[in-house]
């Protein structure tokens, strides 16, 4: 955000600055407004997220001389490619699968399926907000494309070439619009910040503190929450701070929360998972990623010589590092593993409190019911049969009903039309 502030205001905003003051406005109507302010906005938001993610392309297309000019002025035949040179079969493979895992460990995963009146609700939105997502970011890939063609010659900061074509295309098309631009770039980074800062607070309060101390009111849990959002926000913005760059946020945010992810995954899926096992999982995982970042264990990989057939110690910046997708198959391996091991080995979960989590599980959510008491079914409503794929073996794996089959059906339809659309747009 900050890169893109400083790139369309010409440097006239510091990045820096304008962080500290977006962070402030978040923090305010988030913890004064909760859940409510945040889907409120977040609408508002996010429909002009949407508008401004197609709003440049067509200009900056134009501009460029659309493909033909596209490619005439980029010599590089690698930039038409839907994936990089140095991302293979096996790293989509892997990047898909740590995707899979950080999903279900993402702090407002659950709040945001679950805010909805029923079941089809939070499905239909997730999955449809999803794909919408993944449309905006065709348009910002196809406008990158074009900005790169339009600026060649020119010396410029990749990070910035969003920033540098709406500040040179906007004011043209209308006045004020590039003020608009901003400060709807600056509302969708708002509308995430707002929704992780609410859930992680809630998920602090709810799991961790209130059942330390469970007879406190209503008004100190809410006073607890906001302390917690605070405290979670400065966290994240001494963060951004650090990080070297958008690229290397992004890996690690994919590794904090797929790791994880691997204990939640064996708790959803295994029912002889323990509390032992997701621990052992989890910190298993983590001490692998630590593992592969130190420089006496890549200089002991590098004596193998499958290391540099595999690729699986590269070269980057002079710089030994293990390489991405190893990395997340590595840790990957480890945590569920261990997760697996420790569970056989330690006391398994109350059949008691095992049936009434997985009974919740597979009830769908009825409009307008009013659960009592967190974490059980209300009263009235009676669980289905449970129909497993795997009976007998452990694994939760419920037979997907005809809804289950179709959504499942339309999301890869879905997906192969959008590849399809980037492949006729670049040929």
């Amino acid at each position: 955000a900050s890169l893109m502030l400083t790139a369309t205001s010409g440097g006239a905003i510091s990045g820096d600055a304008a962080i500290l003051v977006l962070t402030l406005l978040f923090v305010l109507y988030g913890t004064a407004g909760g859940l409510a302010s945040a889907i409120v906005t977040d609408f508002v938001q996010g429909i002009l997220t949407i508008f401004y993610s197609v709003l440049l392309l067509p200009f900056v297309w134009h501009a460029a001389g659309g493909v033909a000019g596209i490619r005439t002025a980029l010599e590089d035949p690698t930039m038409f490619n839907l994936v990089a040179p140095e991302i293979g079969l096996f790293y989509i493979v892997m990047l898909s699968a740590v995707n899979m895992m950080s999903i279900v460990a993402a702090p407002h995963t659950m709040g945001m399926c679950a805010a909805g009146k029923g079941e089809i609700e939070g499905a239909v939105g997730f999955m449809v907000g999803s794909f919408v997502k993944r449309a905006c970011s065709i348009a910002w890939a196809l406008t990158g494309l074009a900005a790169v063609a339009y600026l060649a010659g020119r010396t410029f900061h990749s990070e910035e070439v969003y920033g540098l074509v709406a500040r040179e295309f906007l004011p043209g098309i209308m006045p004020g619009l590039l003020g608009i631009f901003l400060a709807t770039m600056m509302a969708g980074l708002m509308s995430t910040c707002d929704s992780l800062m609410i859930a992680s607070s809630a998920l602090f309060t709810e799991n961790l503190y209130r059942p330390m101390r469970p007879d406190c009111g209503k008004k100190h849990y809410l006073l607890v929450a906001r302390i917690t959002a605070v405290s979670i926000v400065f966290g994240g913005v001494s963060i951004a701070f650090w990080l070297p760059g958008f690229i290397a946020g992004v890996e690690i945010y994919w590794k904090l929360s797929s790791i994880i992810g691997i204990a939640m995954i064996l708790g959803l899926c295994w029912n002889q998972t323990t509390v032992a096992g997701a621990w052992a999982a989890t910190l298993g995982g983590f001490g692998v990623w630590w593992l592969t970042t130190q420089g006496f264990f890549l200089q002991w990989l590098q004596g193998f010589a499958i290391s540099e057939t595999w690729t699986i110690v590269i070269m980057k910046g002079g710089t030994a590092v293990f390489s991405l997708p190893w990395q997340i198959l590595a840790y990957s391996v480890a945590g569920f593993s261990l997760g697996v091991v420790v569970s056989l080995l330690t006391k398994p979960v109350d059949a008691e409190k095992l049936e009434s989590f997985y009974a919740l599980i597979r009830t769908p959510i009825q409009e307008g019911e009013e659960t009592e008491t967190p974490c059980t079914l209300p009263s009235g409503i009676v669980p289905p049969p449970k129909r497993l794929l795997f009976p007998g073996t452990g694994v939760e794996f419920i037979v997907p009903s005809k809804r289950t089959v179709a959504g499942f059906t339309a999301g890869w339809v879905i997906v192969a039309a959008l590849i399809a659309l980037v492949v006729g747009i670049l040929h």
